[in-house]
């Protein structure tokens, strides 16, 4: 391990990269840098995935049978494996769709939050009476929703059984106070409700986007517009959420807040270059202006690409697609080591961005983010054949 990580920087991928700004700099910044998406693998994720669920840990890229399942990957592993389906109605796709909501049905409880953890016997572990289930109850019910959204697409079973498990869980989410829990459960709802009209779905909308309202004016001042008063993980997930819940409910103040609290924080995670994301050692705290940098997470890059598709799609700001790409460039070598984070030899991605290395463990989180955030963007960048094209559309800045 500590001779991988040692040679590392010399990957074909990174020795490109390394050529590449030692050519723009040379000519004194006149050539323009682009990075060229990959193809779209899926090898690492059906390695991870046994017929049971999607196991957790990789160690580099074998998978760890130790390490169990959780509800959090398999939750984000059927959206992912929705949003390739949807975008190539492959067949092979659909068993993995099964897989995970079958996985995501066996988690669920009567009346309850969802169990998180299990392990590789299929026995829930001690961990679910440790730790708050409300954030993968959270997740769990916005893949629900985002199948139910592709009603006119998927298999009439499968819409079918995630239709009735997220139906059961409207009975006691209203409970739920957590804000990342709270803006999950939105996000399911609005994919929802794109399939199916309910009063009850736009009851719990206002609701959940009510708490969020009351928890940003109870925190947010003149230099800290935030629901909190940190910036911790999933940030961008707040936002959103609101945005989503605008779209259900007309109410402007829900757009208003989602976008002054979204700028704010993307004026905290951007810089002329590409993106740093809050650092998972430290996280930010409210009236601390140095933030500490290294501990980078690609499942918070992934989801700050996610919400600047959403706001671009409803504000139409072309900055938000400048910063899309940034951001997704952060995968492939635009960060602080000039280094690859997705390797395209596996179809995995590395499980973090240190200080003076990459994690090169290929476990389920990081690896499904980034296949998120590659479906995600496919539309706008990384396509040649359309109007948002890179030679079209200047999105990446010169880096001195």
């Amino acid at each position: 391990m500590k001779g991988l990580h040692k040679i590392t920087g010399t990957a074909w991928e990174n020795s490109a990269v390394a050529h590449a700004r030692f050519l723009q700099k040379i000519s004194n910044n006149n050539l323009e840098l682009h990075y060229r998406n990959p193809e779209v693998n899926l090898d690492h994720i059906k390695k991870m995935t046994t017929d049971f669920g999607m196991l957790q840990f990789s160690k580099i890229n074998a998978p760890d049978i130790n390490s169990g399942y959780t509800i959090d990957d398999n939750a984000r592993a059927l959206i992912a494996l929705c949003q390739h389906y949807k975008m190539t109605h492959e067949e092979e796709d659909l068993k993995y769709i099964r897989i995970y909501l079958d996985f995501i049905a066996y988690c669920e409880m009567s009346d309850e939050q969802f169990m998180n953890y299990v392990d590789f016997g299929t026995n829930f572990t001690t961990q679910n009476g440790e730790v708050n289930l409300e954030d993968s109850t959270g997740r769990a019910i916005w893949a629900l929703g985002y199948v139910v959204s592709l009603a006119m697409i998927l298999p009439e079973e499968i819409v079918s059984k995630a239709e009735e498990i997220i139906e059961r869980t409207f009975r006691f989410v209203q409970n739920t106070h957590s804000p990342r829990a709270m803006a999950f459960i939105l996000k399911g709802i609005y994919y929802y409700n794109r399939s199916i009209d309910s009063k009850t779905t736009i009851d719990l909308t206002e609701m959940f986007a009510d708490r969020l309202v009351q928890m940003y004016r109870h925190e947010s001042s003149a230099e800290w517009k935030w629901f909190e008063s940190y910036l911790t993980y999933a940030n961008s997930v707040l936002p959103e959420a609101l945005l989503c819940a605008y779209t259900v409910t007309g109410n402007r103040i829900y757009r208003d807040i989602a976008k002054e609290s979204f700028d704010f924080l993307i004026s905290k995670t951007f810089n002329e270059t590409g993106i740093k994301v809050i650092c998972n050692k430290t996280w930010q705290q409210k009236g601390v202006d140095e933030m500490v940098s290294f501990g980078e997470q690609p499942i918070d890059v992934a989801y700050t690409i996610i919400t600047l598709r959403k706001f671009h799609d409803i504000f139409k700001d072309p900055d938000y697609l400048t910063k899309m790409e940034m951001a997704f460039n952060w995968f492939l070598g635009n960060n602080h080591l000039n280094q690859i984070i997705y390797n395209p030899c596996t179809g995995g991605c590395f499980d973090g961005l240190e200080e003076k290395n990459v994690n090169l463990n290929q476990g389920a989180e990081s690896t499904v983010s980034y296949l998120m955030a590659r479906l995600m963007s496919y539309k706008y960048f990384g396509n040649e054949n359309n109007e948002y094209a890179r030679r079209k559309h200047k999105s990446y800045k010169l880096v001195n």
